[in-house]
């Protein structure tokens, strides 16, 4: 599974500080489960004027992205992911490691889930 997890930081790997912000989130530490490799992506649309929220939900979709880890995010951009097939989920904690723990311990809070939609 290919996930997004939204990050202040790029600079300590895993240990890279969890950002709950969804759209002004600096990075996307994006994580493979399969294999743990782990690679940052720059969130453009982080310093946008307006419209933060529904542009890095559509840079987590051209991402080809089966879900994402954030804290909050905004009703237009869980739309715009909910729209693209992206299962969201919702974190609050320290770094990128603790996230890839809690969701490979299912201790994640699944906002949406496009498999679960009849």
């Amino acid at each position: 599974m290919k996930l997004l997890i939204t990050c202040e930081d790029n600079n300590n790997q895993f240990k890279s500080k969890f950002d709950a912000r969804f759209g002004r989130a600096n990075y996307f530490a994006v994580v493979y489960t399969e294999t743990g490799e782990l690679e940052f992506i720059n969130n453009s649309a982080s310093n946008a004027a307006a419209g933060a929220g529904v542009s890095a939900a559509q840079l987590v979709v051209d991402e080809h992205a089966d879900g994402v880890i954030s804290g909050k995010i905004g009703p237009k951009a869980l739309n715009g992911l909910k729209a693209g097939g992206i299962k969201v989920y919702y974190f609050n904690g320290s770094d990128i490691e603790e996230a890839v723990k809690e969701f490979t311990k299912g201790n994640l809070i699944v906002e949406y889930d496009p498999a679960a939609v009849d």
